[in-house]
Parts: structure tokens; C-alpha cells; sequence
């Protein structure tokens, strides 16, 4: 135990020199994160011994998700997202739905051995987009704004959406007895997530905050304890939501807004605990991910699990996105742009242990797929981010040169 913490706190403490440095070139943190996780577990040099299970990985992804919705919601421009709202709702309303559907016909021309459920399955646990492996375009200001807020609201909210189908699709897939039919089955599902979530985010936000400027004012507050509020709240919201049956990935997004909304002028002294902390337990979820999965499944990757995998990140994801942004004032390239920047990570992992527990006949190619489309992403998304920012602000200027 005390080798792996060492080797963990080293780790953190020698990227946190070079965090900076590391943002500026290719190579993303979830990268570096998962690589050291490879090399230095059990089939690398075999330090890191850690013991954790699929759930615990379930756990750490879901906080480390659930703190960067929260902050990345926080620091939403909303006067900006009140001015391109539509570029969301689009890609919510009818890109979500026609991502999955696609994702569906490619599961059925690519693999022979799964049930149509299980198919379904696939395509909506790899539909949503992970916030907090795109927080290298979402937080990069050279993006233009519109696309910067419309890609963080959608990321913050598909994945909350997506539960309760993927629930559908596996109480069917399991032979479990429902009250009424699918379609009402899926109302009351997607209502409760959504309802709930909103709910729990929006009332235990708002009441925090009312607490936390009451207790400042009175200096009730110390600067140590200041900093443990909004991470403490994030986890509420989450908490409360999953306990009470709802979405805690909205309630967080959901709080997140309406705590930067409220706070304004003061919101970033409050974030910096949270941010920091949701990076840490971003870290140590790749270190996992890496030394206790990647490694273990790169050999069991067949043919039909990585086309998919490639599919899901290009074709599934960039047609849907193209086609729903038609005639908006969007070029041709911020629409691939947005397309591509689709990024599967936490959620995706958080997905694929539910599915996991839920023991289907063909539980492990699903599990293969979802792994090995997370780590092409990590890849993929993590070398373009940088490179394609730069030239998509360059090709903008020089378009608005232009004219």
C-alpha cells in the first residue's frame, strides 16, 4: 500500500511542476496519466499493484466526472450560451438520439455474435461525450466561444441522459419484468433522471450558496474550510441525486451553472479547491484505468471491436453532428470540429462497469469495445486537441481577413 501511494503522490507531485508546460504540447494529461498507469503496472515494471476493483473504478470515475461537470458548469460563459443555445439543444435533442441510432446499424453490420440489445447497449454507452477529456478544448479561450459553451453544455448533460436508456436497454437484455410498456418504462425513466437531477442540483446549489454568502459575510468561515465548499457541494449533488433515483451527472451540471450564475465576481476563489481536486481524481482514474485495464484487455481487442471502435469516433459521431448543425452560421469545418471533439472517457468507463455487473452473454465484447474505444480517444483526442485549435483559429482568421 505504502509503494503505491508513494509512487501515486510522486507522480502527482512532478506532473503538477510541468501541468503547464505538458497543456502547450500534443500530448493531454488523460495520456500521460494512463501511459504511466501501462508502464508502471503489472505488465510494465510492476510497481503499482492496485488492487481495485470494477467498482471502485466506477466510484473513482464517477466523483472525478461528477467535480468536473460542477466547475466546468461554473465557468460557463452564460451570456454567450443564451446567444448560441441552439448548437446544444441540437446536438442533445437530435444528434444524441441519431448518434445512438447509428451506432446501432454499425453494431449490426459489424458484429455477428450480439443480440440486437446488446447492440443497443454498445451504442448508447458510447454515445455521450466526457467533459472532463475534452476540458483541453472547452477551457482553451482561443476556441470561439459558441463552440467552446456548446460542447461543454452538451458533454455535461448526454451522459445524464443517456442512463436511463442504457437502464432500458438492460432490463430488457436481462429478462427483467416491468411494470407497463418500454415506451412508458422509458418515460418514467428519462423523466426521473432528468427531473430529479434538476431538482437536486438546482435546490441544494441554491440553498449552499446561500449558506456559504451568509457565513462569509459573518467571517464565520476560515480560509482552510473555504476551500472545501464547492467540492463537498458537487459531491451532494451528486450524491443526493443517484440516492433519490435521478441523474447525479445533471444535478451536478445543473448546480455547476447555477453556482456560477449566483456567484459571479467571486466564483473562481471558491473553484480552485474543486477544479484541483477533480484533476487529482481524474489522475488517479487514467493511473487505474491504465495499470489495471489497458494492459490487461489490449490483447483480447479483435477485429470487429476496433473497426467499431473507430466507427464510434468518427463516422457514428461526426455524421449525426454535421447533419443537425445544418443551416446554422457555422462553417463547414466548425461542424467536423464539433463533430470530432466528441471524446469517450469517464463516462464511458462508468457505463461499461454497469453493463459489466449486469453478467450478458456477450458481456466482454461489449466491455472490449467500450475499453477499447476509450483508449483510442484518450489517443486520438488527446494528440489533435491542440493541433486542430490551432488551425481552426488560424482558417477562421484568415476568413474573417477575407471579408
Amino acid at each position: 500500500m505504502y509503494q503505491n501511494l508513494a509512487i501515486l503522490a510522486l507522480f502527482i507531485f512532478l506532473y503538477s511542476l510541468v501541468s503547464g508546460g505538458m497543456e502547450r504540447t500534443p500530448v493531454n494529461g488523460a495520456i500521460v496519466f494512463t501511459a504511466f498507469g501501462l508502464i508502471f503496472g503489472p505488465l510494465g515494471f510492476g510497481f503499482l499493484n492496485l488492487n481495485v476493483d470494477a467498482d471502485g473504478l466506477k466510484t473513482l470515475a464517477e466523483l472525478a466526472l461528477a467535480l468536473v461537470l460542477f466547475t466546468d458548469a461554473s465557468n460557463a460563459n452564460l451570456g454567450e450560451l443564451k446567444k448560441s443555445f441552439r448548437i446544444p439543444q441540437r446536438l442533445l435533442l437530435f444528434g444524441l438520439p441519431l448518434t445512438i441510432l447509428l451506432g446501432f446499424v454499425a453494431g449490426v453490420l459489424v458484429f455477428d455474435g450480439l443480440t440486437l440489445l446488446e447492440i443497443a447497449i454498445i451504442a448508447t454507452m458510447l454515445a455521450p461525450t466526457d467533459a472532463a477529456l475534452g476540458k483541453a478544448v472547452v477551457t482553451n479561450e482561443l476556441v470561439p466561444d459558441n463552440i467552446r459553451e456548446g460542447l461543454n453544455v452538451e458533454s455535461g448533460l448526454n451522459d445524464g441522459i443517456c442512463v436511463p436508456i442504457l437502464l432500458i436497454f438492460l432490463a430488457l437484455a436481462t429478462s427483467v419484468e416491468v411494470e407497463g410498456s418500454t415506451s412508458m418504462l422509458a418515460f418514467k425513466l428519462v423523466a426521473e433522471a432528468v427531473g430529479i437531477g434538476v431538482a437536486v442540483g438546482a435546490g441544494l446549489t441554491f440553498l449552499g450558496v446561500l449558506l456559504l454568502n451568509r457565513c462569509v459575510d459573518r467571517e464565520w468561515i476560515t480560509e482552510t474550510w473555504r476551500q472545501l465548499c464547492v467540492p463537498a457541494m458537487a459531491v451532494s449533488c451528486f450524491a443526493v441525486a443517484q440516492w433519490l433515483g435521478g441523474s447525479g451527472f445533471i444535478a451536478c451540471f445543473i448546480g455547476g451553472m447555477l453556482f456560477g450564475g449566483i456567484e459571479k465576481g467571486h466564483k473562481h476563489k471558491f473553484l480552485l479547491a474543486a477544479e484541483g481536486t477533480g484533476d487529482t481524481l481524474a489522475l488517479i482514474t487514467w493511473v487505474v484505468f491504465g495499470a489495471a485495464v489497458v494492459g490487461q484487455s489490449i490483447g483480447s481487442f479483435s477485429w470487429d471491436v476496433v473497426l467499431y471502435s473507430l466507427l464510434s469516433l468518427t463516422f457514428v459521431r461526426m455524421v449525426p453532428v454535421f447533419l443537425v448543425l445544418a443551416g446554422m452560421n457555422l462553417r463547414s469545418d466548425e461542424k467536423l470540429f464539433i463533430g470530432w471533439f466528441g471524446p469517450r472517457g469517464l463516462a464511458s468507463i462508468v457505463f461499461a462497469v454497469i453493463v459489466l455487473n449486469e453478467h450478458l452473454p456477450g458481456g466482454d465484447t461489449i466491455s472490449m469495445t467500450a475499453v477499447c474505444t476509450i483508449i483510442l480517444s484518450v489517443i486520438g483526442h488527446g494528440l489533435s486537441a491542440n493541433p486542430l485549435v490551432g488551425g481552426l483559429v488560424s482558417r477562421l482568421k484568415a476568413g474573417s481577413k477575407a471579408q
